[in-house]
């Protein structure tokens, strides 16, 4: 007589190892289903997984001058009466970590390829929102004139560099002085334009327009002295094809 719970003779083992592959398959189940749950990964730890580059001082300063165009373009269009203060404040903090991260990334030796990207590519996009939201504030003549200059020597050296990092002469055509001259004339413009209202006496708009045509002169010279620079390439490059 076999009683009903019991076992035959042998199957002890063979139901121990069905029960164990069980538990294994049911445990995997749950762990893929729980996945989606997971906590998101921030935006350094993402960036980390793709480039395998640890996010130093600079590189987060670099980020924090991206993170801020889009704040700047919603504080601009504020109906506050301090708004163009606020977009001018905003602004002056964007200038001030483009000089700090390189500071820093000499300073600490901290330079990274993702640093080397996205610093040029931040302030670029600061530069060109700022200049557009001014002329579409103000859409005269003489404001469009020294943005479209700015934006479209911006868009000419940025091409004549990504060509000669092609043919690696990436270092003739490295920022000069007169570049630097270039950029600090222009953040100046650009925050006292924002600013727009007098102080101290100081006619804010009126000099920041003088200095926008500045930086506009200082921009065409300095890309006058690229294109010099990149001349023999781009004579051998046209002679080879």
């Amino acid at each position: 007589m076999v009683c009903f719970g019991a076992q035959p003779e042998g199957t002890g083992p063979v139901l121990r190892s069905a029960a164990s592959r069980f538990a294994h398959v049911q445990q995997a189940h749950y762990t893929q289903r729980s996945l989606p749950c997971a906590k998101p990964a921030s935006v350094a730890g993402m960036i980390y997984s793709q480039t395998g580059s640890k996010m130093n001082i600079p590189t987060l300063l670099t980020l924090l001058r991206i993170v801020l165009i889009p704040v700047f373009l919603v504080v601009f269009y504020l109906p506050i009466d301090s708004a163009r203060a606020w977009t001018a404040l905003i602004f002056g903090l964007a200038a001030i970590t483009d000089w700090l991260d390189g500071y820093l990334a000499r300073r600490l030796n901290q330079t990274s390829a993702l640093g080397a990207f996205l610093d040029p590519v931040a302030d670029k996009l600061m530069v060109a929102m700022a200049l557009v939201l001014l002329v579409q504030a103000d859409p005269t003549p003489w404001l469009a004139i020294p943005a479209a200059v700015i934006v479209c020597r911006e868009i000419a050296v940025s091409a004549l560099r990504e060509w000669m990092a092609e043919i690696g002469a990436r270092a003739r055509v490295a920022v000069s002085a007169i570049g630097k001259f270039k950029t600090t004339a222009q953040m100046l413009a650009i925050l006292l334009l924002l600013y727009q209202a007098p102080f101290g006496g100081l006619p804010t708009r009126l000099t920041g327009l003088i200095l926008l045509y500045l930086a506009a002169g200082l921009t065409l010279w300095s890309m006058i002295v690229y294109i010099h620079a990149a001349w023999p390439a781009l004579r051998s490059g046209s002679s080879r094809n």
